[in-house]
């Protein structure tokens, strides 16, 4: 028979499994059936050196539509100025998909989203780091490319220039080759740059992204991360490797020491070794490596193959 305070802990438990799963099942989002949307969703990505940019867009097709046109008066009539002419349900048949002099939200549904993880220069203007809605005001001559501080808006619908983060022109340039769905594409790319192609029916409209100081933007990275992680060895050790690869030995060898003052370890001190010893300062880097080899055996590390190449420096054949 089972006593009655046993009864109850059974009871609790019970209780407060099905509370904590009643809250699990509280907290999960509705369930919802994906819609199939004519434009479909797409996204590119490109980094330049730690920078990443990245595109979020949807694909209309061209369908045998006429794209880009002068918006005909029974059309211009429907907006002021500058304003938006998106709205499907208020296009004639025969009228242009992208009207001239009007925003564009470059893509379909959502408006586009143009995301980059650091400062960046487009078109040699600059940008700070940030998540930007992607409007353009397409014209014959010269289009206008808007990254504007309203990410999450619905089209252009709601556009408002005066959340403008920044304007630059772009030149327009036709193509032989016809391409049905818009898409996004980075080329040519370069160590710290990326030219961005809109590509819609015969039009290519280009613009340029650029990392002023690509090392810059790696060590600001690499300094606030070190900074965040002040107990942590192996990110000192990999900036030293990563200046012992540019044959910066001055900046490889002050991150070596950072690393080795938080943990001395066999990898940090064979590291130091092999930067002192490509910096030309051998009798040092034998030094440094001795030590090495003895930490790694304290440490019950594999040192063998450090060992050979000690060696061999030793023999003078490095």
């Amino acid at each position: 028979m089972i006593s009655l305070r046993r009864l109850s802990l059974f009871h609790l438990v019970i209780l407060l499994g099905a509370g904590c799963a009643g809250h699990a099942l509280a907290q999960q989002p509705p369930l919802a059936v994906k819609p199939i949307r004519p434009s479909q969703k797409a996204s590119v990505m490109q980094t330049i050196g730690v920078t990443d940019i990245t595109i979020t867009y949807s694909r209309p097709p061209v369908k045998g539509r006429t794209i880009f046109a002068d918006a005909p008066q029974s059309m211009e009539a429907r907006a002021k100025g500058e304003a938006t002419l998106d709205n499907q349900n208020e296009r004639q048949p025969g009228e242009p998909i992208v009207p001239y002099n009007h925003v564009w939200r470059a893509g379909a549904n959502e408006a586009t989203l143009f995301q980059v993880t650091d400062d960046v220069l487009i078109n040699g203007q600059p940008l700070k780091a940030g998540s930007y809605s992607l409007e353009t005001i397409p014209g014959k001559e010269e289009w206008t490319i808007i990254f504007n501080n309203d990410p999450g808006q619905w089209g252009a619908f709601t556009y408002d220039a005066k959340k403008d983060a920044l304007r630059v022109k772009a030149k327009p340039q036709m193509s032989s080759d016809n391409q049905e769905w818009l898409v996004y594409s980075f080329d040519p790319v370069t160590e710290n740059s990326a030219t961005v192609n809109l590509r819609w029916e015969r039009l290519r409209v280009p613009f340029t992204v650029e990392v002023k100081d690509v090392k810059a933007a790696w060590r600001a990275k690499a300094d606030a991360l070190i900074a965040a992680n002040p107990t942590n060895e192996v990110l000192p050790l990999q900036v030293a490797n990563t200046y012992a690869a540019d044959k910066n030995w001055t900046e490889a060898l002050k991150f070596i020491d950072q690393s080795i003052k938080v943990k001395e370890t066999f990898r940090n001190l064979s590291a130091k070794a092999n930067i002192l010893w490509s910096a030309g300062k051998k009798e040092e880097a034998l030094t440094v490596a001795e030590a090495a080899i003895a930490k790694g055996k304290a440490d019950k590390v594999d040192t063998a193959a450090f060992e050979k190449r000690v060696a061999t420096m030793k023999a003078g054949k490095m």
